[in-house]
């Protein structure tokens, strides 16, 4: 079957996966890049993405998008000397009831001391917090991976100091949203006319 990409990312095929038992394949989590789908720009090659496998239908198999992160040569290639790292990983909502947990990471010019990097934390827990219960499980994801919300922590954070990179360098579906069962109503008894 030809894996696609979740909707967020144009249902562009991804692999082709075999497969034994039609009824089965939900789980099965494939690895890819940004620029396999896009194929824009050759930078997009440090960006991991994976999909989990959701349903199959005929020859196509439909995925749920699973995560990302930086390859880990694009990450070392970040860390220099003479300047600070400030890390910040937290669990968020989206609109629709799934959970993300995003690691946002940060890089400075020079040395940055401990009250910078709290100042830093608190700016993009409130602003990747505003865009996670803004927006959709699909939205949320793409504009993570596209780096959107990145863009917008670093036009913030340039005003408490000088950056050299901010990025999310990773998320991570953490959990979906339960189906609703229809609630039972309750039936209400009249009182007996006495």
């Amino acid at each position: 079957v030809t894996v696609l990409a979740s909707p967020s990312f144009g249902d562009a095929p991804i692999a082709k996966v075999p497969l034994t038992d039609v009824e089965k394949p939900g789980g099965r989590v494939v690895e890819t890049t940004l620029y396999d789908i896009l194929k824009q720009d050759p930078q997009h090659y440090s960006y991991k993405l994976y999909f989990q496998v959701d349903k199959v239908e005929g020859e196509n198999a439909h995925t749920i998008f699973k995560g990302h992160e930086y390859s880990r040569e694009f990450l070392r290639s970040l860390v220099r000397r003479g300047s600070s790292m400030s890390d910040f990983i937290k669990d968020y909502k989206t609109k629709d009831g799934y959970v993300v947990r995003v690691y946002c990471v940060v890089f400075s010019q020079g040395k940055m001391n401990t009250s910078k990097k709290h100042d830093l934390r608190i700016l993009m827990d409130r602003i990747i917090g505003e865009r996670s219960a803004s927006l959709t499980y699909e939205q949320f994801a793409q504009e993570l991976v596209l780096q959107k919300v990145a863009s917008d922590v670093y036009n913030e954070a340039k005003k408490v100091t000088h950056l050299r990179h901010v990025g999310v360098r990773k998320s991570k579906l953490v959990s979906r949203p339960t189906p609703q069962q229809p609630e039972k109503k309750e039936q209400t008894v009249a009182p007996m006319a006495a």
